[in-house]
Protein backbone atom coordinates (compact mmCIF):
# COMPACT_ATOMS: atom_id res chain seq x y z
CA UNK A 1 0.00 0.00 0.00
CA UNK A 2 1.16 3.52 -0.75
CA UNK A 3 -0.39 5.64 1.98
CA UNK A 4 1.09 8.91 0.78
CA UNK A 5 2.67 9.41 -2.64
CA UNK A 6 5.52 11.36 -1.03
CA UNK A 7 6.02 8.95 1.86
CA UNK A 8 5.37 5.29 1.04
CA UNK A 9 5.53 4.14 4.67
CA UNK A 10 2.77 2.44 6.60
CA UNK A 11 0.77 4.71 8.94
CA UNK A 12 1.31 4.57 12.73
CA UNK A 13 -1.15 2.35 14.70
CA UNK A 14 -3.24 5.31 15.90
CA UNK A 15 -3.33 6.75 12.40
CA UNK A 16 -4.19 3.32 11.01
CA UNK A 17 -7.30 3.12 13.22
CA UNK A 18 -8.42 6.58 12.07
CA UNK A 19 -7.76 5.62 8.46
CA UNK A 20 -9.82 2.45 8.83
CA UNK A 21 -12.75 4.41 10.25
CA UNK A 22 -12.58 7.03 7.47
CA UNK A 23 -12.31 4.45 4.70
CA UNK A 24 -15.21 2.43 6.06
CA UNK A 25 -17.33 5.57 6.39
CA UNK A 26 -16.65 6.74 2.83
CA UNK A 27 -17.01 3.28 1.29
CA UNK A 28 -20.31 2.54 3.02
CA UNK A 29 -21.72 5.96 2.14
CA UNK A 30 -20.97 5.54 -1.56
CA UNK A 31 -21.95 1.87 -1.64
CA UNK A 32 -25.45 3.04 -0.69
CA UNK A 33 -25.94 5.12 -3.84
CA UNK A 34 -25.93 2.55 -6.65
CA UNK A 35 -28.28 0.04 -4.99
CA UNK A 36 -30.59 2.87 -3.93
CA UNK A 37 -30.89 4.01 -7.53
CA UNK A 38 -31.43 0.49 -8.89
CA UNK A 39 -34.13 -0.47 -6.39
CA UNK A 40 -35.95 2.88 -6.49
CA UNK A 41 -36.04 2.91 -10.30
CA UNK A 42 -37.44 -0.65 -10.34
CA UNK A 43 -40.50 0.59 -8.46
CA UNK A 44 -40.94 3.47 -10.91
CA UNK A 45 -40.80 1.26 -14.04
CA UNK A 46 -44.56 1.21 -14.80
CA UNK A 47 -44.67 5.02 -14.59
CA UNK A 48 -41.54 5.36 -16.74
CA UNK A 49 -43.11 3.00 -19.28
CA UNK A 50 -46.18 5.26 -19.56
CA UNK A 51 -44.26 8.56 -19.78
CA UNK A 52 -41.57 7.44 -22.23
CA UNK A 53 -43.81 5.09 -24.25
CA UNK A 54 -41.69 1.95 -23.73
CA UNK A 55 -42.65 -1.64 -24.48
CA UNK A 56 -41.83 -4.58 -22.16
CA UNK A 57 -38.44 -5.29 -23.75
CA UNK A 58 -37.37 -1.61 -23.77
CA UNK A 59 -38.41 -1.40 -20.12
CA UNK A 60 -36.04 -4.23 -19.23
CA UNK A 61 -33.21 -2.20 -20.81
CA UNK A 62 -33.61 0.47 -18.12
CA UNK A 63 -31.72 -1.92 -15.84
CA UNK A 64 -29.78 -3.82 -18.51
CA UNK A 65 -28.14 -0.75 -20.14
CA UNK A 66 -26.85 0.37 -16.74
CA UNK A 67 -25.53 -3.08 -15.89
CA UNK A 68 -23.97 -3.57 -19.32
CA UNK A 69 -21.99 -0.33 -19.05
CA UNK A 70 -20.83 -1.25 -15.56
CA UNK A 71 -19.66 -4.73 -16.49
CA UNK A 72 -17.76 -3.49 -19.57
CA UNK A 73 -15.88 -0.92 -17.45
CA UNK A 74 -15.29 -2.81 -14.19
CA UNK A 75 -12.20 -4.83 -15.11
CA UNK A 76 -10.41 -1.91 -16.86
CA UNK A 77 -11.33 0.37 -13.93
CA UNK A 78 -9.76 -2.04 -11.43
CA UNK A 79 -6.54 -2.16 -13.42
CA UNK A 80 -6.39 1.64 -13.85
CA UNK A 81 -6.92 2.03 -10.12
CA UNK A 82 -4.05 -0.34 -9.34
CA UNK A 83 -1.77 1.67 -11.64
CA UNK A 84 -2.80 5.30 -11.12
CA UNK A 85 -4.48 5.32 -7.71
CA UNK A 86 -7.74 3.96 -6.34
CA UNK A 87 -8.88 7.22 -4.79
CA UNK A 88 -8.51 9.07 -8.12
CA UNK A 89 -10.60 6.51 -9.98
CA UNK A 90 -13.10 6.35 -7.10
CA UNK A 91 -13.78 10.11 -7.04
CA UNK A 92 -13.91 10.35 -10.87
CA UNK A 93 -16.58 7.67 -10.91
CA UNK A 94 -18.68 9.53 -8.36
CA UNK A 95 -18.62 12.69 -10.47
CA UNK A 96 -19.55 10.90 -13.72
CA UNK A 97 -22.32 8.97 -11.98
CA UNK A 98 -23.82 12.08 -10.40
CA UNK A 99 -23.84 14.04 -13.67
CA UNK A 100 -25.41 11.16 -15.60
CA UNK A 101 -28.16 10.63 -13.02
CA UNK A 102 -29.00 14.33 -12.81
CA UNK A 103 -29.20 14.74 -16.59
CA UNK A 104 -31.53 11.71 -16.85
CA UNK A 105 -34.16 13.66 -14.92
CA UNK A 106 -34.58 16.10 -17.83
CA UNK A 107 -34.90 13.80 -20.88
CA UNK A 108 -38.14 13.12 -22.75
CA UNK A 109 -37.24 10.24 -25.07
CA UNK A 110 -36.43 6.62 -24.27
CA UNK A 111 -33.23 6.73 -26.36
CA UNK A 112 -31.70 9.61 -24.40
CA UNK A 113 -32.85 8.10 -21.13
CA UNK A 114 -31.16 4.76 -21.88
CA UNK A 115 -28.00 6.57 -23.05
CA UNK A 116 -27.73 8.39 -19.73
CA UNK A 117 -28.28 5.10 -17.91
CA UNK A 118 -25.14 3.93 -19.72
CA UNK A 119 -23.25 7.01 -18.45
CA UNK A 120 -24.44 6.22 -14.94
CA UNK A 121 -23.23 2.66 -15.31
CA UNK A 122 -19.76 3.79 -16.43
CA UNK A 123 -19.45 6.09 -13.42
CA UNK A 124 -20.70 3.43 -11.03
CA UNK A 125 -18.09 0.98 -12.36
CA UNK A 126 -15.29 3.33 -11.35
CA UNK A 127 -16.34 3.73 -7.73
CA UNK A 128 -17.75 0.23 -7.16
CA UNK A 129 -14.55 -1.60 -8.12
CA UNK A 130 -12.28 0.80 -6.21
CA UNK A 131 -14.36 1.06 -3.02
CA UNK A 132 -13.85 -2.60 -2.14
CA UNK A 133 -10.16 -2.45 -3.15
CA UNK A 134 -9.57 0.53 -0.84
CA UNK A 135 -11.16 -1.29 2.08
CA UNK A 136 -9.12 -4.43 1.42
CA UNK A 137 -5.93 -2.36 1.11
CA UNK A 138 -6.46 -0.78 4.52
CA UNK A 139 -8.00 -3.50 6.71
CA UNK A 140 -5.83 -6.44 7.86
CA UNK A 141 -7.13 -9.98 7.21
CA UNK A 142 -8.39 -10.49 10.77
CA UNK A 143 -10.64 -7.42 10.49
CA UNK A 144 -11.54 -7.67 6.82
CA UNK A 145 -14.66 -9.83 7.17
CA UNK A 146 -16.26 -7.35 9.58
CA UNK A 147 -15.46 -4.39 7.31
CA UNK A 148 -16.80 -6.17 4.23
CA UNK A 149 -19.92 -7.16 6.17
CA UNK A 150 -20.62 -3.51 6.99
CA UNK A 151 -19.90 -2.51 3.39
CA UNK A 152 -22.35 -5.14 2.10
CA UNK A 153 -24.91 -4.06 4.70
CA UNK A 154 -24.72 -0.51 3.32
CA UNK A 155 -25.49 -1.91 -0.13
CA UNK A 156 -28.55 -3.61 1.30
CA UNK A 157 -29.62 -0.49 3.20
CA UNK A 158 -29.67 1.24 -0.19
CA UNK A 159 -31.76 -1.60 -1.56
CA UNK A 160 -34.02 -1.35 1.49
CA UNK A 161 -34.62 2.39 1.35
CA UNK A 162 -34.87 2.45 -2.46
CA UNK A 163 -38.27 0.79 -2.97
CA UNK A 164 -40.03 2.89 -0.33
CA UNK A 165 -38.31 6.16 -1.25
CA UNK A 166 -38.72 5.46 -4.97
CA UNK A 167 -42.38 4.63 -4.56
CA UNK A 168 -43.00 7.71 -2.41
CA UNK A 169 -41.16 10.05 -4.78
CA UNK A 170 -42.80 8.57 -7.88
CA UNK A 171 -46.30 8.76 -6.41
CA UNK A 172 -46.00 12.30 -5.04
CA UNK A 173 -43.35 14.06 -7.16
CA UNK A 174 -42.96 11.95 -10.32
CA UNK A 175 -40.27 9.48 -11.38
CA UNK A 176 -37.84 12.25 -12.37
CA UNK A 177 -37.46 13.23 -8.71
CA UNK A 178 -35.58 9.95 -8.09
CA UNK A 179 -32.82 11.04 -10.48
CA UNK A 180 -32.79 14.60 -9.17
CA UNK A 181 -32.20 13.22 -5.66
CA UNK A 182 -28.87 11.83 -6.85
CA UNK A 183 -27.35 15.31 -7.26
CA UNK A 184 -27.09 16.29 -3.57
CA UNK A 185 -26.26 12.70 -2.57
CA UNK A 186 -23.52 12.40 -5.20
CA UNK A 187 -22.13 15.87 -4.50
CA UNK A 188 -21.98 15.08 -0.79
CA UNK A 189 -20.19 11.80 -1.46
CA UNK A 190 -17.52 13.54 -3.54
CA UNK A 191 -16.97 16.09 -0.78
CA UNK A 192 -16.70 13.40 1.88
CA UNK A 193 -14.19 11.47 -0.24
CA UNK A 194 -11.79 14.41 -0.51
CA UNK A 195 -12.23 15.59 3.08
CA UNK A 196 -12.11 12.31 5.03
CA UNK A 197 -10.24 9.81 2.88
CA UNK A 198 -6.57 10.80 3.23
CA UNK A 199 -3.80 9.24 1.13
CA UNK A 200 -3.72 7.20 -2.06
CA UNK A 201 -3.44 3.50 -2.90
CA UNK A 202 -1.71 2.17 -6.01
CA UNK A 203 0.24 -1.07 -5.83
CA UNK A 204 1.14 -1.45 -9.52
CA UNK A 205 2.84 1.77 -10.59
CA UNK A 206 5.16 0.03 -13.04
CA UNK A 207 2.51 -1.84 -15.02
CA UNK A 208 1.24 -0.68 -18.40
CA UNK A 209 -2.42 -0.69 -19.44
CA UNK A 210 -3.59 -3.28 -21.99
CA UNK A 211 -5.89 -1.32 -24.33
CA UNK A 212 -6.29 -4.14 -26.87
CA UNK A 213 -7.37 -6.53 -24.14
CA UNK A 214 -9.96 -4.01 -22.94
CA UNK A 215 -11.42 -3.66 -26.43
CA UNK A 216 -11.70 -7.43 -26.88
CA UNK A 217 -13.37 -7.76 -23.46
CA UNK A 218 -15.82 -4.91 -24.08
CA UNK A 219 -16.83 -6.26 -27.49
CA UNK A 220 -17.35 -9.77 -26.14
CA UNK A 221 -19.51 -8.63 -23.22
CA UNK A 222 -21.61 -6.38 -25.46
CA UNK A 223 -22.26 -9.18 -27.97
CA UNK A 224 -23.28 -11.60 -25.21
CA UNK A 225 -25.65 -9.26 -23.40
CA UNK A 226 -27.22 -7.58 -26.41
CA UNK A 227 -27.53 -10.92 -28.20
CA UNK A 228 -29.37 -12.44 -25.24
CA UNK A 229 -31.86 -9.56 -25.11
CA UNK A 230 -32.88 -9.89 -28.79
CA UNK A 231 -33.35 -13.66 -28.84
CA UNK A 232 -34.88 -15.55 -30.62
CA UNK A 233 -33.92 -13.32 -33.58
CA UNK A 234 -31.23 -14.43 -36.04
CA UNK A 235 -28.97 -11.58 -34.90
CA UNK A 236 -29.24 -12.83 -31.32
CA UNK A 237 -28.14 -16.34 -32.28
CA UNK A 238 -25.17 -14.85 -34.15
CA UNK A 239 -24.09 -12.42 -31.41
CA UNK A 240 -24.07 -14.91 -28.53
CA UNK A 241 -21.48 -17.32 -30.03
CA UNK A 242 -19.54 -14.27 -31.21
CA UNK A 243 -19.42 -13.01 -27.63
CA UNK A 244 -18.36 -16.41 -26.29
CA UNK A 245 -15.61 -16.58 -28.91
CA UNK A 246 -14.53 -13.09 -27.86
CA UNK A 247 -14.22 -14.17 -24.22
CA UNK A 248 -12.05 -17.14 -25.27
CA UNK A 249 -9.89 -14.76 -27.33
CA UNK A 250 -9.66 -12.38 -24.35
CA UNK A 251 -8.60 -15.24 -22.07
CA UNK A 252 -5.86 -16.36 -24.47
CA UNK A 253 -4.74 -12.76 -25.06
CA UNK A 254 -4.40 -12.15 -21.31
CA UNK A 255 -2.34 -15.30 -20.82
CA UNK A 256 0.16 -14.07 -23.44
CA UNK A 257 0.17 -10.40 -22.42
CA UNK A 258 3.10 -9.15 -20.31
CA UNK A 259 0.77 -6.52 -18.76
CA UNK A 260 -2.70 -8.13 -18.68
CA UNK A 261 -5.69 -6.00 -17.78
CA UNK A 262 -6.95 -9.01 -15.84
CA UNK A 263 -4.73 -11.76 -14.48
CA UNK A 264 -6.70 -14.76 -15.77
CA UNK A 265 -4.11 -17.08 -14.22
CA UNK A 266 -5.99 -16.41 -10.96
CA UNK A 267 -8.83 -18.52 -12.37
CA UNK A 268 -6.45 -21.25 -13.56
CA UNK A 269 -4.13 -21.51 -10.55
CA UNK A 270 -6.31 -20.34 -7.62
CA UNK A 271 -9.28 -22.65 -7.08
CA UNK A 272 -10.61 -20.72 -4.09
CA UNK A 273 -10.70 -17.51 -6.12
CA UNK A 274 -12.13 -19.21 -9.22
CA UNK A 275 -14.88 -21.20 -7.48
CA UNK A 276 -15.84 -18.29 -5.21
CA UNK A 277 -16.14 -16.03 -8.26
CA UNK A 278 -18.26 -18.59 -10.12
CA UNK A 279 -20.49 -19.00 -7.06
CA UNK A 280 -21.05 -15.22 -7.02
CA UNK A 281 -21.83 -15.23 -10.74
CA UNK A 282 -24.44 -17.97 -10.33
CA UNK A 283 -25.97 -16.42 -7.22
CA UNK A 284 -26.57 -13.06 -8.88
CA UNK A 285 -27.68 -14.75 -12.12
CA UNK A 286 -30.38 -16.45 -10.10
CA UNK A 287 -31.51 -13.57 -7.93
CA UNK A 288 -31.24 -10.12 -9.49
CA UNK A 289 -34.45 -10.25 -11.53
CA UNK A 290 -36.51 -10.90 -8.38
CA UNK A 291 -37.06 -7.19 -7.62
CA UNK A 292 -37.74 -6.40 -11.28
CA UNK A 293 -40.34 -9.17 -11.68
CA UNK A 294 -41.97 -8.70 -8.27
CA UNK A 295 -42.27 -4.93 -8.78
CA UNK A 296 -44.19 -5.58 -12.01
CA UNK A 297 -46.24 -8.38 -10.38
CA UNK A 298 -47.30 -6.28 -7.39
CA UNK A 299 -48.30 -3.26 -9.47
CA UNK A 300 -49.87 -5.00 -12.47
CA UNK A 301 -51.32 -8.22 -11.04
CA UNK A 302 -52.06 -7.02 -7.49
CA UNK A 303 -52.91 -3.43 -8.50
CA UNK A 304 -50.71 -1.85 -5.83
CA UNK A 305 -49.43 1.73 -5.95
CA UNK A 306 -45.69 2.32 -6.41
CA UNK A 307 -45.37 3.31 -2.75
CA UNK A 308 -47.20 0.20 -1.47
CA UNK A 309 -45.23 -2.09 -3.77
CA UNK A 310 -42.02 -0.47 -2.54
CA UNK A 311 -42.94 -1.18 1.08
CA UNK A 312 -43.48 -4.87 0.29
CA UNK A 313 -40.20 -5.12 -1.61
CA UNK A 314 -38.35 -3.60 1.37
CA UNK A 315 -38.71 -6.88 3.27
CA UNK A 316 -35.88 -8.60 1.41
CA UNK A 317 -33.10 -5.94 1.59
CA UNK A 318 -33.93 -5.02 5.20
CA UNK A 319 -33.15 -8.60 6.23
CA UNK A 320 -30.02 -8.49 4.07
CA UNK A 321 -28.86 -5.30 5.80
CA UNK A 322 -29.47 -6.75 9.27
CA UNK A 323 -27.69 -10.07 8.78
CA UNK A 324 -24.80 -9.12 6.45
CA UNK A 325 -22.56 -7.68 9.22
CA UNK A 326 -23.20 -10.80 11.32
CA UNK A 327 -22.30 -13.05 8.39
CA UNK A 328 -19.16 -10.97 7.79
CA UNK A 329 -18.02 -11.31 11.41
CA UNK A 330 -18.73 -15.06 11.38
CA UNK A 331 -16.60 -15.43 8.23
CA UNK A 332 -13.59 -14.18 10.23
CA UNK A 333 -13.91 -17.31 12.41
CA UNK A 334 -15.81 -19.90 10.31
CA UNK A 335 -14.78 -21.09 6.86
CA UNK A 336 -16.60 -18.79 4.37
CA UNK A 337 -17.48 -21.71 2.09
CA UNK A 338 -19.71 -23.26 4.78
CA UNK A 339 -21.64 -20.05 5.42
CA UNK A 340 -21.93 -19.17 1.73
CA UNK A 341 -23.11 -22.64 0.76
CA UNK A 342 -25.83 -22.53 3.39
CA UNK A 343 -26.93 -19.12 2.11
CA UNK A 344 -27.09 -20.39 -1.46
CA UNK A 345 -29.25 -23.36 -0.40
CA UNK A 346 -31.69 -21.06 1.40
CA UNK A 347 -31.85 -18.86 -1.69
CA UNK A 348 -32.68 -21.88 -3.88
CA UNK A 349 -35.56 -22.73 -1.54
CA UNK A 350 -36.97 -19.20 -1.76
CA UNK A 351 -36.79 -19.25 -5.55
CA UNK A 352 -38.63 -22.57 -5.61
CA UNK A 353 -41.46 -21.00 -3.61
CA UNK A 354 -41.81 -18.21 -6.20
CA UNK A 355 -42.23 -20.76 -9.02
CA UNK A 356 -45.76 -21.23 -7.60
CA UNK A 357 -46.69 -17.54 -8.00
CA UNK A 358 -50.28 -16.92 -9.19
CA UNK A 359 -53.00 -14.25 -9.02
CA UNK A 360 -54.22 -15.35 -5.58
CA UNK A 361 -50.82 -15.53 -3.88
CA UNK A 362 -51.16 -13.65 -0.58
CA UNK A 363 -49.13 -10.55 0.16
CA UNK A 364 -48.15 -12.04 3.53
CA UNK A 365 -46.79 -15.11 1.73
CA UNK A 366 -44.80 -12.90 -0.64
CA UNK A 367 -43.33 -10.88 2.25
CA UNK A 368 -42.43 -14.07 4.11
CA UNK A 369 -40.61 -15.48 1.10
CA UNK A 370 -38.78 -12.19 0.50
CA UNK A 371 -37.59 -12.39 4.11
CA UNK A 372 -36.31 -15.93 3.46
CA UNK A 373 -34.51 -14.79 0.30
CA UNK A 374 -32.99 -11.82 2.12
CA UNK A 375 -31.58 -14.10 4.81
CA UNK A 376 -30.09 -16.43 2.20
CA UNK A 377 -28.50 -13.52 0.30
CA UNK A 378 -26.94 -12.11 3.48
CA UNK A 379 -25.45 -15.42 4.60
CA UNK A 380 -23.95 -15.93 1.13
CA UNK A 381 -22.68 -12.50 0.08
CA UNK A 382 -20.33 -11.26 2.81
CA UNK A 383 -18.50 -14.60 3.40
CA UNK A 384 -18.17 -15.20 -0.35
CA UNK A 385 -16.77 -11.71 -0.94
CA UNK A 386 -14.36 -12.15 1.95
CA UNK A 387 -13.19 -15.47 0.43
CA UNK A 388 -12.47 -13.84 -2.94
CA UNK A 389 -10.52 -10.91 -1.52
CA UNK A 390 -8.64 -13.12 0.94
CA UNK A 391 -7.50 -15.50 -1.80
CA UNK A 392 -5.23 -13.02 -3.66
CA UNK A 393 -2.05 -11.02 -2.99
CA UNK A 394 -2.18 -7.31 -2.11
CA UNK A 395 -0.92 -6.27 -5.57
CA UNK A 396 -4.04 -7.84 -7.10
CA UNK A 397 -6.63 -6.28 -4.76
CA UNK A 398 -7.87 -3.92 -7.47
CA UNK A 399 -8.16 -6.75 -9.99
CA UNK A 400 -9.88 -9.02 -7.46
CA UNK A 401 -12.25 -6.22 -6.44
CA UNK A 402 -13.04 -5.71 -10.11
CA UNK A 403 -13.63 -9.45 -10.43
CA UNK A 404 -16.04 -9.40 -7.47
CA UNK A 405 -18.00 -6.56 -9.02
CA UNK A 406 -17.81 -8.07 -12.51
CA UNK A 407 -19.18 -11.42 -11.34
CA UNK A 408 -21.98 -9.55 -9.62
CA UNK A 409 -22.74 -7.42 -12.67
CA UNK A 410 -22.43 -10.26 -15.18
CA UNK A 411 -24.73 -12.30 -12.97
CA UNK A 412 -27.21 -9.44 -12.77
CA UNK A 413 -27.10 -9.10 -16.55
CA UNK A 414 -27.62 -12.83 -17.04
CA UNK A 415 -30.61 -12.59 -14.73
CA UNK A 416 -32.05 -9.63 -16.66
CA UNK A 417 -31.21 -11.27 -19.99
CA UNK A 418 -33.18 -14.37 -18.95
CA UNK A 419 -36.09 -12.17 -17.85
CA UNK A 420 -35.94 -10.12 -21.05
CA UNK A 421 -35.77 -13.19 -23.29
CA UNK A 422 -38.69 -14.91 -21.54
CA UNK A 423 -40.83 -11.75 -21.61
CA UNK A 424 -39.97 -11.28 -25.29
CA UNK A 425 -40.99 -14.85 -26.13
CA UNK A 426 -44.17 -14.80 -24.02
CA UNK A 427 -45.41 -11.19 -24.42
CA UNK A 428 -43.48 -9.80 -27.41
CA UNK A 429 -42.99 -6.18 -28.40
CA UNK A 430 -45.96 -4.79 -26.48
CA UNK A 431 -46.63 -3.19 -23.13
CA UNK A 432 -47.72 -5.31 -20.16
CA UNK A 433 -51.52 -4.96 -20.04
CA UNK A 434 -54.57 -6.90 -18.72
CA UNK A 435 -54.91 -8.89 -21.96
CA UNK A 436 -51.49 -10.48 -21.44
CA UNK A 437 -51.40 -10.80 -17.62
CA UNK A 438 -51.73 -14.59 -17.84
CA UNK A 439 -48.67 -14.77 -20.09
CA UNK A 440 -46.81 -12.51 -17.68
CA UNK A 441 -47.50 -14.95 -14.83
CA UNK A 442 -46.26 -17.89 -16.91
CA UNK A 443 -43.14 -15.85 -17.70
CA UNK A 444 -42.58 -15.25 -13.98
CA UNK A 445 -42.77 -18.94 -13.16
CA UNK A 446 -40.33 -19.81 -15.96
CA UNK A 447 -37.84 -17.17 -14.81
CA UNK A 448 -37.93 -18.37 -11.20
CA UNK A 449 -37.53 -22.00 -12.32
CA UNK A 450 -34.32 -21.03 -14.14
CA UNK A 451 -33.20 -19.33 -10.92
CA UNK A 452 -33.64 -22.54 -8.92
CA UNK A 453 -31.43 -24.40 -11.41
CA UNK A 454 -28.70 -21.75 -11.28
CA UNK A 455 -28.67 -21.76 -7.47
CA UNK A 456 -28.36 -25.54 -7.46
CA UNK A 457 -25.25 -25.36 -9.66
CA UNK A 458 -23.88 -22.54 -7.49
CA UNK A 459 -24.11 -24.72 -4.37
CA UNK A 460 -21.54 -27.09 -5.92
CA UNK A 461 -18.97 -24.35 -6.64
CA UNK A 462 -19.50 -22.78 -3.23
CA UNK A 463 -19.02 -26.02 -1.31
CA UNK A 464 -15.97 -27.32 -3.17
CA UNK A 465 -13.94 -24.09 -3.44
CA UNK A 466 -11.41 -25.28 -0.83
CA UNK A 467 -10.40 -23.89 2.53
CA UNK A 468 -9.36 -20.27 2.99
CA UNK A 469 -6.29 -19.49 5.06
CA UNK A 470 -7.35 -16.96 7.67
CA UNK A 471 -5.23 -14.57 9.66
Amino acid sequence: MTFDPKSPTEPEPENQAALERSALFVATLTSFMGPFMISSVNVALPTIQDHLQMNAVQLSWVATSYLLAMSVALIPAGKLADIHGRKKVFSTGLIVYTLGATAAAFVHTSAWFLFLRVIQGLGAALFVTTGMAILTSIFPPQKRGRAIGIYVAAVYVGLSVGPFAGGFLTQHFGWRSIFLAMFPLGLGSVAVTFVFLKGEWADAHSRRFDFSGCLIYAGAIFCLVYGATILPSTAGWVLIPTGLSGLILFFRHQLRSSHPVFDVSLFVENRTFAFSSLAALLNYSATFAVTFMMSLYLQYIKGMTPQSAGMVLMAQPVIMAVFSPLAGRLSDRIQPRLLATGGMAITALGMAVFTQLHTRTSINGIVGNLVLLGFGFAIFSSPNMSAIMGAVAKKDYGIASGAVATMRLLGQMVSMAVATMVLSLMIGQQAIAPENYSRFLVSSRVIFSVSVFLCSVGIFFSMFRGRLRQG
